[in-house]
């Protein structure tokens, strides 16, 4: 919003009656000082600290997405570990099955005698203790 120093840049002082007046306008607007360099004033300044401002909000706000998506993979990474657990503990399961259920089809000597034994502990479990006749001791 400044104005020019005069009207004729190539001719010095073509307006004499005006110059003084055009300069005093631009020193008043624009903070010149006599070197011809612009110096901030108190208008300048409160713009540097909303610049300022702007800065910090939007650097924050990067660091809070920043934040954000750390927590972000922290989540993925516990969640990712518990799937883990959970899909080995499964695999384990149905790999423990699967052995289980081989063995049982399995026409092995050792097994079958292993298998005859087991039988014979489930057939003395079902015997009741006492015969069936016998007086409970008081």
């Amino acid at each position: 919003m400044g104005q020019v120093r005069s009207l004729d840049p190539l001719v010095k002082r073509s307006h004499p009656n005006r110059v003084g007046r055009f300069e005093a306008v631009v020193q008043i607007s624009l903070g010149v000082n006599k070197e011809g360099r612009v110096r901030m004033n108190i208008q300048d300044q409160g713009r540097k600290w909303i610049w300022w401002f702007l800065g910090i909000i939007a650097a924050m706000q990067l660091y809070f997405v920043r934040e954000l998506l750390a927590v972000f993979a922290i989540f993925i990474l516990g969640f990712a570990a518990i799937g883990l657990c959970i899909a080995t503990l499964y695999m384990a399961q149905k790999t423990w099955e699967a052995g289980v259920a081989q063995l049982a089809a399995s026409r092995n000597p050792m097994i079958l005698a292993v298998r005859r034994s087991v039988a014979s502990v489930e057939d003395l479990a079902r015997r009741p203790i006492r015969r069936p006749d016998s007086q409970p001791v008081s």
